[in-house]
């Protein structure tokens, strides 16, 4: 009898803890209810990140015959130079907007920005492919960058759709479908690069090799990521919102509210973090201190991603490889495929025994010796140099994301749900700020 007054005393307290108009509130109830794996809304999580992540370095491979065939450079050195303000200016102008963009979303919702964000990939990425000059490439990838707010919205949706024991899992998702889509997008870059030589290549005849579009197909018009974005603008508009939206009456709603948010970012057991409500987020150490490192990190791989290609495709007397783009993207999907395989299968187990602060820790710290070593693979030919830079790629973008998802996870935990869009703009702001130093050092260099 007592049992049973218990259970209707518990099932009352649920109705009364939900709003039934709240979007927020429905996805609480959905994993109240539904305690497992929400695989349809993780799909459309990985779906998002991957077509926001291949615009960013698809441009990478064909970026240096790109500067090449403007005739900016006057000299072949110099390409390098004008290269670096082309992939800077994507970060640059994400570096301005990712902040407000993360206000909007905690105003008035995750959806309606993911929904904007995709929308503005599909146009102003096939723009880019049109560029007929320099400065028009410079003020496509600039729009592009400031216009797409989608990562910071999405890694808030990742940990606020999952229930607590899955927001490793969420996270993961996002780390795996960002790093596969900056290795992937150098791939089709790489593979569908000057458009003009493939179809000379195809039909067998002497066709000229320069167009007005030449790397129209590389920047995603035709077909695969264009396509790809488009669809992904059809399925973000299903995404189902996750922001609390209560009237907030009398002192008992805010009670209620205030429960709701923190049953969605309670930390972890093994990581505890202090949240205070509405404490300023600059104040925020555990915030503060995970961004910081991030945006260090990041840095230092952005200008990788663009070094390594450049370096890859530069002539060998000039210490690189004399590679092809079509060989830059064959390197780049061979990792794109073991990266995948690595977040499934063996990531999940390094994590749980070993926790994602030192996952972090150990991936920063094996690094170092791993860039020592390219130079003297540029020494090897033949099959013992596609060993060895395949090996080192796959291992590079293996140890990025095992300590990009460390820090994701702890910027998430540190904020409640109300605070979390801005939070995650703040990340992206800071973020894309050193990714922006990132390409123009990187090309320098």
């Amino acid at each position: 009898m007592v049992d049973n007054r218990e259970a209707l005393l518990l099932d009352e307290k649920q109705k009364n803890k939900y709003f039934e108009n709240c979007p927020g509130c429905k996805i609480d109830l959905l994993k109240e209810t539904n305690p497992g794996v929400p695989f349809k809304h993780l799909f459309y999580v990985w779906v998002v990140v991957l077509a926001a992540a291949l615009p960013i370095s698809s441009l990478f491979p064909f970026l240096y015959f790109m500067i090449r065939d403007f005739h900016i450079a006057k000299k072949e050195e110099d390409i390098g130079y004008y290269a670096g303000y082309v992939g800077s200016a994507f970060m640059f102008g994400r570096a301005l907007t990712s902040m407000f963009w993360g206000m909007i979303a905690d105003r008035y919702g995750r959806k309606p920005v993911i929904v904007f964000g995709t929308f503005s990939v599909v146009i102003f990425n096939t723009l880019f492919g049109l560029s007929t000059n320099f400065w028009v490439a410079v003020l496509t990838r600039f729009l592009l960058g400031s216009l797409c707010g989608i990562l910071g919205p999405m890694r808030a949706y990742a940990s606020e759709v999952c229930p607590k024991e899955h927001q490793a899992l969420g996270m993961s998702i996002i780390c795996t479908s960002w790093g596969i889509g900056l290795v992937i997008g150098p791939a089709l870059g790489g593979f569908l690069a000057q458009i003009s030589i493939l179809i000379a290549m195809l039909l067998d005849i002497s066709f000229c090799t320069w167009c007005p579009f030449d790397f129209l197909l590389s920047s995603g018009m035709f077909p695969k990521q264009t396509r790809l974005s488009a669809a992904n603008f059809l399925i973000s508009c299903f995404l189902p919102e996750t922001l609390h939206i209560h009237k907030r009456d009398d002192k008992e709603s805010d009670d209620v509210n205030d429960a709701v948010v923190m049953s969605t970012c309670e930390p972890n057991a093994n990581e505890k973090v202090e949240i205070e409500g509405q404490q300023s987020l600059l104040r925020n150490w555990p915030l503060m201190s995970s961004i910081i490192v991030y945006c260090v990190f990041q840095l230092h791989d952005m200008a990788y991603a663009e070094i390594f290609s450049l370096w890859a495709v530069s002539p060998s007397k000039n210490v690189g490889l004399s590679y092809s783009t079509a060989d830059v993207g064959e390197v780049l999907a061979i990792s794109g495929c073991g990266l995948l395989l690595f977040q499934l299968f063996f990531y999940p187990l390094i994590e749980r025994n070993l926790g994602p602060v030192m996952v972090s820790r150990l991936g920063a710290a094996l690094t170092i010796p791993l860039l020592f070593a390219y130079p003297f693979i540029a020494m090897l030919e033949g099959l013992s140099l596609m060993l060895l830079i395949n090996s080192a790629s796959l291992l590079k973008n293996v140890l990025s994301v095992s300590i990009t998802m460390g820090l994701f996870l702890l910027q998430n935990r540190a904020v409640k749900q109300e605070q979390r869009g801005a939070a995650n703009g703040i990340s992206m702001s800071a973020m894309s700020l050193f990714k922006a130093v990132g390409p123009a050092a990187g090309g320098s260099l």
